[in-house]
């Protein structure tokens, strides 16, 4: 029995800036004829639960020895923690972990072999999904997300961000859509945050829901957000195995897909990220949508939208998904209609008809980005027109994924894809946007092109890598454009 229980196609701070899904005997690609001569066969790897137990067992052990040596002291995995790092950052763990060595290079040769260890480990996985039993998996999950709650946060430090804009509105009364952090230098979190300069990227509803955080104790905050992130991702879990079992897959192939993926793990769980908060409504939309509750899919996708905005682009793919009963889409779109008026009505009370600044990050470079890199063959890096190209590349492959039949779940994952590898600003932790659309839907492919760009990304932000190319006087970012960004960056920093 094959691992990837499904078949076809849909028609697929330290400076860290699979695989095999699949059983069976050989099978040839899905191509045509002209390409199924030049195409060399796959071959479908079935593991056993005892590969499987062990591969857990790296991860877990991985994540454990990670979130020890974070806890230990400041160091070089946890930002400004040589600047500022109180026990109440670090965590209970730091009990059991003081002493520890802090030297920069062996830990990101450490974490290095950390990730590529969590890695192996993850694609050992996916190649057993199907013989591990449920209690297992979950199990595995709920044991990682307790580790790494431990943890302070990893490698970044948004969750500090979250809080300092939160502050900024309600304890100081300043718009965080007007007004930067720097407008607080007085305040305990100014210390810990990263965007000092930088208007507030984040949803509304997003937002708003920090200003009802006890931002008195900045502890209690930051373990409060801690525990409601934690809990968030669980629930984004579940409802990944909720779709997967109404799209008739198999619900622990699905689990192990997202779950256990590295970047998943360290950045996303590992760093408290707020995508989460996003990603629990677009998922319940889809799941809405499969049991035919269009209406209240529509609404709840709104949600998505306000902490994030990229969610919206589910939205088009959601009609797809209806698309030709026009009673459906009319139910959709009335869903997201009504959704969206509370949540505009509570925009405008706390923030006026000031919007996310979604624009300066999107003019930063990072390293590795697609289009970087891309811009990197030609000597000239990240530069406005070759951004622009790759936004209308995007746009273009949105619409024509639009107008293509077959698994709309599917496509609507190929189009996050195109996003992801359009955005100047890549972080690791997106990946986890497409990862589940990628899990549930009927297209290898697309898992196969999400796990690829999972290697590359994990590649791309080695802490090994950083440190090979800085010894050999290699700099990403040392075009023009690369220079425009940092200069732009070290402004909003």
């Amino acid at each position: 029995m094959a691992t990837d229980s499904t078949h076809g196609d849909s028609a697929a701070v330290l400076p860290t800036h699979s695989m095999t899904a699949t059983t069976g005997d050989v099978a040839l690609p899905r191509v045509s004829v002209l390409w199924s001569r030049l195409r060399l066969p796959r071959t479908r790897i079935a593991l056993g639960p005892v590969p499987g137990g062990i591969a857990i067992a790296s991860l877990i052990i991985c994540a454990l020895a990670l979130v020890v040596f974070s806890t230990s002291g400041p160091t070089a995995l946890v930002p400004r923690s040589n600047e500022v790092f109180p026990g109440w950052e670090a965590g209970p763990l730091r009990l059991l972990s003081s002493g520890l060595p802090n030297d920069v290079n062996a830990l990101g040769y450490g974490l290095s072999l950390r990730l590529i260890v969590m890695l192996v480990a993850y694609g050992v996985t996916l190649a057993a999904a199907s013989s591990l039993s449920t209690r297992v998996i979950v199990g595995a999950i709920v044991l990682l997300h307790l580790i790494l709650l431990m943890s302070p946060p990893l490698q970044l430090e948004d969750v500090f961000n979250y809080l300092g804009y939160a502050r900024l509105g309600a304890l100081h009364g300043m718009n965080p859509y007007t007004h930067v952090i720097g407008s607080e230098a007085y305040d305990p979190i100014y210390r810990f945050v990263t965007w000092h300069h930088l208007h507030s990227p984040y949803g509304p509803l997003f937002t708003a829901a920090t200003y009802l955080l006890p931002l008195g104790s900045l502890a209690a905050s930051y373990w409060i957000l801690k525990v409601v992130t934690v809990l968030a991702s669980l629930g984004f879990l579940a409802l990944v195995w909720r779709c997967a079992r109404l799209l008739g897959r198999d619900p622990r192939f699905a689990l192990v897909f997202v779950a256990f993926n590295p970047i998943y793990l360290v950045w996303a769980v590992g760093g408290f990220h707020n995508d989460f908060f996003m990603l629990v409504p677009s998922m319940g939309a889809i799941a809405l949508l499969l049991v035919r509750r269009d209406r209240a899919a529509g609404a709840v996708l709104m949600l998505a939208v306000a902490i994030k905005f990229s969610a919206a682009l589910l939205l088009p793919f959601l009609l797809v998904g209806v698309w030709p009963d026009r009673a459906r889409v009319r139910q959709v779109i009335e869903g997201a209609v009504i959704g969206a008026i509370p949540l505009v009505i509570l925009s405008v009370a706390l923030f006026g008809f000031s919007l996310p600044n979604l624009q300066d990050q999107s003019t930063l470079l990072t390293n590795f980005s697609v289009p970087n890199t891309v811009g990197l063959v030609f000597g000239v890096g990240g530069t406005p027109t070759l951004l622009r190209l790759f936004d209308l590349a995007a746009a273009v492959t949105v619409i024509w994924l639009l107008r293509r039949r077959g698994d709309w779940v599917a496509n609507a994952g190929w189009a996050t894809l195109a996003l992801l590898m359009t955005l100047a600003w890549l972080m690791p932790w997106y990946v986890i946007w497409v990862a589940p659309l990628a899990a549930i839907s009927s297209s290898p492919r697309l898992r196969r092109a999400t796990l690829l760009f999972t290697l590359f990304i994990i590649v791309t932000f080695l802490p090994a890598l950083s440190i090979f190319l800085s010894n050999h006087g290699i700099f990403p970012l040392s075009t023009k454009a690369g220079k425009a960004s940092q200069r732009l960056e070290r402004k909003l920093n």
